[in-house]
């Protein structure tokens, strides 16, 4: 069972698309954005996945309710526990007490954005993803994850 994961994708389109064909390859069951579309027409490329998506709202997210509309009511509050496939899920942005969340060890998978920067750790029984900026604007390296719940890995995928 993979799931897509990206964040801050900061309406930059191309890479955005980049990131929906990559998911759509990669036959994943589900993505997860932890935040910061930006505009509305960036949620236009999701659209295009082959699978569901599920996402939480960003810092710099602007027309929350156009946003919500064209996403079909597929974005929630920051941070967001959901369970998916048996595995109880953390989404969120900007994860401030992301320490605590992780040590809790109540939580299979915890996924973030917010820092542009990406981390893939275990801790105990916690999968701690944040995939990085898909945006590339802040640091260069446009980035989105795949995790696999079977075997409680991810990996980092480029997309330029």
């Amino acid at each position: 069972m993979k799931l897509g994961i990206i964040s801050d994708t900061h309406d930059n389109l191309p890479l955005i698309e980049k990131a929906v064909e990559i998911f759509n390859d990669a036959n994943v069951d589900l993505v997860l954005h932890a935040g910061d579309y930006v505009s509305p027409f960036s949620i236009k490329p999701l659209l295009l996945l082959e699978c569901d998506f599920l996402g939480v709202w960003g810092n710099n997210d602007g027309d929350k309710l156009a946003l919500r509309n064209i996403a079909q009511g597929k974005i929630e509050n920051s941070p967001l526990v959901d369970t998916y496939k048996g595995k109880k899920i953390l989404i969120g942005h900007d994860l401030l007490l992301l320490e605590s969340l992780i040590s809790s060890q109540d939580f299979y998978l915890i996924v973030y954005g917010h820092t542009h920067l990406p981390e893939i750790k275990n801790v105990g029984n916690t999968l701690v993803v944040n995939p990085g900026e898909c945006c590339g604007w802040v640091y260069g390296k446009a980035t989105i994850a795949v995790a696999d719940l079977d075997s409680h890995t991810a990996e980092l995928i480029s997309l330029t």
